[in-house]
């Protein structure tokens, strides 16, 4: 089967199509532009693989969580194109995407993916690889303040990989992951999400207009300005 996946759940943008044997992407950092970047990458993407929309099988697209515009910009893209060219669609986890980033470029097995919620918190969730290459979670996927994640993770063996932007934002995470230094994955890719979508799409996916984000946190990140 042939898909298209895109994202745009956290600062980067990532467009990539798979058709066939053959795999095309785009990956951009442009925070607050991905309502004028995503659109022209998947323009990109689709003539490099110099194929029409409606030539594929479905959409995988990332869900979040992450930032609450950059999330909704993805799913609404992704609901228009559906929609117009009949296609299924499936949700992929940004944090699951992040874990398969880490298997596919370093073969670890065990993987806390954390990422910066704002508000002093994060988003994060533990995966590890099952027999299909796939990352799979292993507990439940939360927003937690940094100083309740480890008890969050008590009854797991750590340290693991760990992938996001949550390490570097608070420190104070820094001995429930095995990598010494930064993390060199900080965001989901498209390509990571086709490797995990494709595996069970026809199982997973639903019409267009039933693609829906997973926030995990239901507050939004802003303060009111003084006097309003």
């Amino acid at each position: 089967m042939n898909f298209l996946a895109i994202d745009a759940s956290t600062e980067a943008c990532s467009v990539a199509i798979k058709y066939f044997d053959q795999q095309f992407s785009e990956y951009e950092l442009c925070p607050q532009s991905h309502s004028l970047r995503l659109l022209p990458m998947i323009d990109s993407v689709l003539k490099q693989a110099n194929v029409k929309l409606t030539e594929l099988d479905g959409i995988i697209f990332g869900q979040g969580p992450g930032s609450f515009t950059g999330v909704r910009i993805g799913i609404g893209v992704t609901q228009g194109l559906a929609f117009s060219a009949e296609l299924p669609a499936r949700g992929v986890s940004t944090l699951q995407a992040m874990a398969q980033q880490a298997y596919l470029d370093k073969g670890v097995s065990k993987v806390i993916a954390a990422i910066d919620a704002r508000m002093s918190e994060v988003y994060t969730c533990y995966f590890e690889v099952d027999d299909l290459g796939i990352m799979q979670p292993k507990t439940e996927e939360t927003v937690l303040k940094p100083e309740l994640v480890a008890q969050y993770y008590k009854d797991l063996v750590l340290p693991a990989y760990g992938v996001g932007t949550g390490w570097d934002a608070y420190p104070a995470l820094a001995a429930l992951k095995s990598n010494v230094d930064s993390p060199e994955i900080l965001f989901p890719t498209a390509v990571a999400m086709l490797a995990i979508g494709q595996i069970d799409f026809a199982e997973q996916c639903v019409d267009a207009e039933n693609a829906q984000p997973k926030y995990v946190r239901d507050t939004v990140s802003w303060q009111k300005l003084p006097g309003r």
